[in-house]
């Protein structure tokens, strides 16, 4: 038997296999993204504050937004208030919406979001304490690099593309065109073999004759032989 002709072999025995996991792959990410809009995605510098109006702590009073200080609800210098969207930390996800305006004077150095402190001891591993308004247990944590994604702009005045410091005034001007959203991904990654499916296509090969390295794109490769 040819090496050729082994491989030709190997291809149509696996050929239902590997549609199977194409196919697999492509379902398990429609469904990851079937009712999210991304319209932004990137990454800042997060800090935290919680202004409930009672004065301690350096509280400046209730959110702009009117709304009562909660878990989830943000500052942004610059997004419309009431944007939406979720902040992704060392592999956990919070959603959150803009409430509030800030930072201030620490977006000009690139913070450029500040989460509730009740989100951010969740991310950091911490503990919100009621009576200092602080987060505990997270080694003093008071910065972190988080991924956002927006998914609602807010309605009212503010940038509605990446972030700028507030000392620029677009939390003030009416944004009219919005950041062009991101391109969907166009094709799903292919799901890894199971061990079950690599040892039926080892002896697949070893019928065929041939020692292969096999992975689900070696195997792709040699349906088009």
């Amino acid at each position: 038997m040819s090496a050729r002709f082994g491989l030709r072999s190997l291809a149509l025995l696996t050929s239902s296999t590997v549609c199977a996991l194409t196919c697999a792959g492509t379902a398990a990410h429609a469904d990851s993204s079937t009712d999210e809009k991304v319209l932004l995605k990137g990454s800042t510098t997060a800090s935290y504050f919680w202004d409930d109006s009672s004065g301690r702590a350096g509280d400046t009073g209730l959110p702009a937004s009117g709304k009562p200080m909660q878990k989830g609800l943000a500052a942004s210098p610059s997004w419309p208030l009431m944007t939406e969207g979720y902040v992704v930390y060392e592999g956990k996800k919070l959603p959150f919406f803009v409430g509030d305006r800030g930072p201030g004077v620490p977006s000009n150095n690139g913070v450029m979001l500040d989460l509730d402190a009740k989100t951010f001891a969740e991310l950091t591993g911490g503990t919100f304490n009621s009576d200092t308004l602080g987060v505990d247990g997270n080694g003093g944590e008071g910065h972190i690099k988080v991924d956002y994604v927006i998914t609602k702009w807010g309605q009212g005045p503010g940038k509605k593309n990446y972030p700028v410091p507030f000392s620029t005034g677009a939390w003030a001007e009416q944004d009219d065109n919005p950041a062009e959203p991101p391109a969907a991904a166009s094709e799903a990654v292919p799901a890894p073999l199971s061990k079950s499916t690599a040892a039926i296509v080892a002896g697949a090969v070893a019928v065929a004759g041939g020692s292969v390295a096999l992975t689900s794109e070696r195997i792709r490769n040699l349906i088009k032989i």
